[in-house]
């Protein structure tokens, strides 16, 4: 049955494409969403960006129609700009719509859905605005097109229980098939936890994992690690490094609570692969912003960049090398996520830290200007959200890991244990 979906303003920001996501139902946008792109779309940053792309995308589809009157799809759907007179305005109570932008937009969908013989929906990614709407009567939905369940996201591994003989065959063979465990297969870089036997899927196959000379990583870059203290102290952080290591695969999620090790791991592993690094992450600051930081690009972003250096601080004291050189020699480069649009990256190790607080547009403006030889490491923890209109399911870090895996390209692996102290550890379980 064909449905009346009304876009709220931040779910054309958050998606400009949005509109094409509804499948063979009507698209409404009440006049006032035209009104606020309009406003927003001189601000910097994605929000201005992704207002004026909405604005472009309309006026295109000007061209086949009237707005107002309705416009066919390629999805099957239709496009309507929505004009209430204000004959029909009066038919609503005046209190809603004396002061704020988001009533407007439910007196639209009022009255829609009184005079409409289709059900009719408010999709908006403000939670106060759904709770609004339910007051009122009016079905309300999240924007739920580019959304995953963090919940039944696979963590990447998996636990089977095994015999001694099984153990000691995979062992001297150095692989299994997944109807040796009596499993039905295995994902492309699942990795697995055989009675105390790590191993990875590879081509249908499960292969079995050592970080030294026999792992894809040289024999100088695991020198490096156990030089620099920095080992494996649980099987998450295992198959992390494992995933860092691999040449094979060109982008990694590393998913965990603060103090699990994701940010550490990253960095050491691009030390070790002597390419050069570059480091980002979203400029979304906790509680009160500061206001305008002064200097050059490299002293706006040193706040946000910080624990980024105190990890370096780390592996760089431990091997002997010499932070402030590293930087100086250009062995790492500060990148403003803000400025990337337009570049192409080849041949890099590419950290995105904090990719919780990134859109899944976001993400996909990072990763399509990856050129040939670059990894991509996306690092972050979905339970600490700084960002409006963004959950736990619906950020750019969890929606990667979703459509991304089983891809020989990709691995994954979520981080359970914290290892920074006790304190940490207990801290993430119960505040």
């Amino acid at each position: 049955m064909v449905k009346n979906f009304v876009l709220d303003t931040n779910v054309l920001i958050h998606d400009p494409k949005s509109i094409y996501s509804f499948e063979d139902n009507v698209v409404v946008i009440p006049l006032p969403v035209l009104e606020e792109l309009d406003r927003l779309k001189k601000e910097s940053g994605s929000v201005g960006k992704n207002s004026r792309g909405v604005i472009r995308e309309l006026d295109a589809l000007r061209d086949r129609g009237n707005l107002n009157k309705g416009i066919h799809l390629k999805s099957g759907g239709i496009l309507k700009v929505m004009v209430l007179s204000e004959n029909q305005i009066s038919e609503i109570p005046s209190f809603l719509y004396e002061k704020y932008m988001d009533n407007w937009i439910l007196v639209y969908t009022l009255y829609l859905m009184r005079s409409s013989q289709v059900p009719t929906y408010l999709v908006t990614k403000d939670i106060n605005l759904r709770i609004k709407a339910d007051s009122l009567g009016i079905p309300s939905q999240d924007y739920l097109s580019d959304k995953s369940d963090l919940e039944v996201l696979h963590p990447g591994y998996t636990e089977v229980k095994a015999s001694e003989k099984i153990v000691e065959e995979f062992q001297k063979a150095g692989y299994l098939n997944p109807k040796d465990l009596e499993i039905d297969g295995c994902y492309e870089n699942e990795y697995f936890d055989i009675s105390g036997a790590y191993g990875v899927c590879k081509e249908g196959r499960i292969e079995i994992m050592k970080i030294g000379k026999e792992m894809i990583a040289t024999e100088d870059s695991y020198r490096l690690f156990q030089r620099a203290g920095i080992t494996p102290r649980n099987r998450e952080q295992f198959f992390a490094m494992y995933a860092l290591c691999d040449d094979s695969v060109s982008l990694v999620s590393l998913i965990g609570i603060a103090g699990t090790g994701k940010t550490l791991l990253a960095l050491a592993c691009g030390v070790n692969k002597r390419r050069r690094i570059i480091v980002s992450r979203p400029t979304i600051p906790m509680g009160r912003d500061v206001g305008y930081l002064p200097g050059r690009i490299e002293e706006k972003m040193k706040p946000w960049m910080q624990p980024i250096y105190d990890n370096l601080e780390i592996i760089m004291s431990r091997t002997g090398m010499n932070l402030d050189n590293f930087i100086k020699r250009g062995k790492i480069e500060i990148e403003v996520l803000s400025f990337i649009r337009g570049r192409s990256i080849p041949n890099q190790y590419m950290i995105i830290d904090e990719a919780q607080n990134l859109t899944p547009h976001e993400v996909k403006t990072i990763l399509t200007r990856v050129g040939e030889g670059t990894k991509v490491v996306l690092v972050g923890d979905p339970y600490q959200i700084d960002t409006p209109y963004l959950d736990k399911n619906s950020n750019g870090l969890v929606y990667v890991a979703s459509r991304f895996l089983g891809d020989k390209l990709f691995s994954h692996v979520v981080l359970r244990k914290g290892e920074r102290s006790i304190l940490a550890s207990k801290a993430a379980e119960l505040l």
